[in-house]
């Protein structure tokens, strides 16, 4: 297999029966709907309105757990990203929303707004998983460190089982790993401000010898690797900052920005 393909040398690999494409999906100020107020739909609205949704929750009764996030939302969020309509939900709910959150609890309603969601073209997510359907998503049980994200999905087998993955590749992967993120930026804007083509360097090997320098909190000496290895040594940052010792830079700390894939 080519890494990081997803193809075998010989053609592409026959998908699996429950195969799915892990993606990242930016929802900074998108429009989302989730209709439920239970416990499980409450856990939704949380995992969207960290991902920076815009949430319209639509319930005909809230739950505990919903009620905690709405007194939690009016407390600090002065721009309204939650909003709740205690009624039942309808099909007329669903236009305008990039991504339709079905946890109701009923099986024959969220099959009537998943329906009225992928007519309007919105993405679904059926908290009960439902009948596969093309396009569905699957919200992952999420680490975050700076712009490093790991998911992990069970594609709706276990939520529980996805968390305990995820919290162990967390505590392996450790939170200096954004800081290593940031020199991995730096030094492949260096790398593209010299005209070479950033795979040209073995970033595999760079990082093998960078990890454990930044583990140790030797960052200045990671990065003098990281340019060594990537033959631009001696050369400024383009963008003029580290990003990665407490200075300026889109690197850092937990929930900061995207940046580019390594490689």
């Amino acid at each position: 297999m080519v890494e990081g393909s997803g193809h075998h040398a010989g053609g592409p690999a026959a998908p699996a029966a429950d195969a799915g494409l892990a993606v990242t999906l930016d929802l900074r100020g998108a429009r989302c709907l989730v209709a439920g107020g239970g416990a499980v739909a409450a856990h939704k609205v949380e995992v969207l309105l960290g991902a920076g949704a815009r949430v319209t929750v639509v319930a005909a009764e809230v739950g505990p757990a919903l009620a905690a996030l709405v007194a939690e939302a009016d407390a600090t969020d002065g721009d309204a990203l939650l909003t709740v309509a205690v009624r039942p939900v309808e099909a007329g709910d669903v236009p305008g929303h990039l991504l339709v959150v079905c946890a109701t609890g009923d099986p024959v309603a969220d099959d009537t707004l998943a329906g009225a969601a992928r007519a309007a073209g919105a993405l679904v997510n059926r908290a009960d998983g439902g009948s596969p359907q093309p396009g569905a998503v699957d919200l992952a049980a999420v680490h975050r460190a700076g712009p490093v994200t790991v998911a992990v999905s069970t594609g709706g087998s276990s939520p529980a089982l996805a968390r305990w993955v995820r919290d162990r590749v967390a505590a392996v992967v450790g939170p200096d790993v954004a800081d290593l993120a940031g020199l991995l930026e730096e030094a492949r804007r260096q790398v593209a401000a010299t005209g070479r083509p950033t795979r040209s360097v073995d970033w595999s090997a760079a990082i093998n010898q960078a990890a454990p320098l930044v583990a140790a909190g030797r960052t200045e000496e990671a990065r003098a690797v990281l340019a060594r290895l990537a033959g631009t040594s001696g050369l400024a940052d383009p963008a003029g900052t580290s990003g990665t010792d407490g200075t300026s830079g889109p690197a850092g700390g937990a929930g900061s920005g995207p940046a580019a894939p390594v490689g």
